[in-house]
């Protein structure tokens, strides 16, 4: 048997119900929707998460923190991922952004400090750890804030 010979077993599926096609299909005039009542109702039915007026789940659960609307993300980047620019070059976000370094710039990058730095750059970035700095003035380079 190979893939493309694959069938489903007779009778594991059944056919849809054409409904609005007359009386004769056994969906005519209701089309299955029985007589009265909120679903019969064009536009009928509750809103996800309703219980039949009971207090929904969401509103009986307890509630914890907040989040911080102005909260800034920064794309992280650490020293060891700078050794693959040749030396001398100068590293701003838009070039860690091209060459797909950082996949998405958020609201900034910020450099920090693990690993080794041997080449001397002039890296450019929103923010800096204190051991990037560092690493990065060690080897000869620059750090500036954008």
């Amino acid at each position: 048997m190979k893939l493309h010979e694959l069938r489903k077993p007779a009778g594991s599926t059944k056919a849809p119900k054409r409904k609005g096609r007359g009386t004769a299909t056994g969906q005519g005039k209701t089309a299955g929707r029985g007589m009265n009542g909120q679903n019969s109702r064009s536009g009928g039915g509750t809103r996800p998460g309703f219980e039949g007026g009971q207090m929904p789940l969401y509103r009986r659960i307890p509630k914890r923190g907040f989040t911080n609307i102005w909260k800034k993300e920064y794309a992280t980047l650490n020293i060891d991922d700078l050794n693959r620019f040749e030396a001398g070059a100068e590293i701003t976000p838009q070039l860690l952004l091209e060459r797909r370094i950082v996949r998405k710039l958020l609201d900034g990058v910020k450099i920090l400090g693990d690993g080794t730095l041997e080449k001397n750059l002039t890296v450019k970035a929103n923010k800096f750890s204190k051991t990037a700095v560092a690493k990065i003035e060690a080897a000869g380079g620059k750090a500036e804030v954008i």
